[in-house]
């Protein structure tokens, strides 16, 4: 379950940005509110399947930086900077979301970390 929590919130989050700029999302306090949850939410996940298998991180190179931005996030976020939010969702979320989807089919239907 984990881990699809992880695709879809993966997904919601290129969803949110899709056609918009760093500008719009720098003036939208919602939309850096969606993304920024979104991370949240996979960044925990990611997490979880990784106390429930510990050798995912070997096959998911990002895991550590998505678990990481997720504390960043929910305990920096005085620090955090919109350009950066913006370039990990923009740029690197597209390669784990494709590790997550090979993970998956990998797995196989139901064995999910």
């Amino acid at each position: 379950m984990y881990l699809y929590d992880a695709v879809a919130a993966a997904e919601a989050i290129r969803r949110f940005i899709a056609g918009r700029t760093l500008d719009e999302y720098r003036s939208d306090r919602i939309l850096r509110s969606a993304v920024e949850r979104q991370f949240e939410i996979l960044g925990e996940a990611l997490g979880r399947a990784l106390k429930a298998d510990p050798g995912l991180h070997e096959r998911l190179p990002a895991l550590r930086g998505a678990i990481d931005f997720r504390n960043v996030i929910a305990h920096q976020y005085d620090r955090l900077a919109d350009a950066t939010v913006w370039d990990i969702a923009s740029n690197e979320l597209p390669a784990l979301s494709a590790d997550l989807a090979a993970e998956l089919a990998r797995l196989g239907p139901g064995g999910e970390a």
